[in-house]
């Protein structure tokens, strides 16, 4: 059940707090061998074998490393699309990037692409999208930056959705609200989980 109260705000900050320090003190060669563990777990996903493009974050320092993925799936013959965020509204544009050329320091210290060489996407109906998130839970919510940015592209996106997270930092239940987007499958370093609401 979604939870209403007036405390939800202060909950997920000082869980917002709490999973990223756990993420910054993870050591960088258990950070790596996580990150890889989830990677290979994700390419072997029947979504991602079937789907003609990836929409991705291209993470930072904290969270999952995308950049791999987002290599593979160029191999793969695969479309890559990454987001833009537009900060007067909140909500984000993606546009498909075939090289990491194609990228630049943007909003909130994450790489965008750069509009001028890119094609901007506007086809949303198929295709997987990776949902950033700090942490998930049992049902697919997750704990995200509190910006609202994903809350709304995923409100309008049909496609497949999967979230990549490191095992420590999944919680069997997170505070959710009513309109709140859980994803379809969530990706660890040990296992794969479908949430069932598909």
């Amino acid at each position: 059940m979604p939870i209403n109260n007036g405390d939800i705000r202060k909950v997920k900050t000082d869980l917002r707090n709490g999973f990223k320090t756990k993420r910054t003190d993870m050591p960088d060669k258990v950070k790596i061998s996580m990150d890889s563990e989830i990677q290979s777990r994700f390419l072997t996903l029947r979504q991602y074998i079937y789907c003609k493009t990836v929409f991705t974050y291209v993470s930072k320092d904290i969270e999952v490393d995308t950049l791999a993925i987002i290599r593979a799936a160029w191999a793969n013959g695969k479309k890559v699309a990454v987001p833009k965020c537009i900060s007067q509204t909140r909500e984000m544009d993606f546009y498909y990037i075939t090289s990491m050329d194609d990228l630049e320091n943007g909003a909130f210290g994450v790489l965008e692409p750069i509009e001028s060489r890119c094609e901007k996407a506007t086809d949303f109906s198929k295709g997987l999208c990776i949902v950033p998130g700090l942490s998930f839970d049992a049902e697919g919510y997750r704990l995200g930056y509190g910006k609202g940015y994903y809350d709304r592209f995923l409100s309008k996106f049909e496609g497949d959705t999967v979230g990549l997270c490191y095992s420590n930092c999944i919680k069997w239940k997170l505070p959710h609200g009513y309109y709140d987007k859980p994803v379809d499958m969530i990706v660890t370093d040990r296992y794969i989980r479908r949430t069932g609401k598909k």
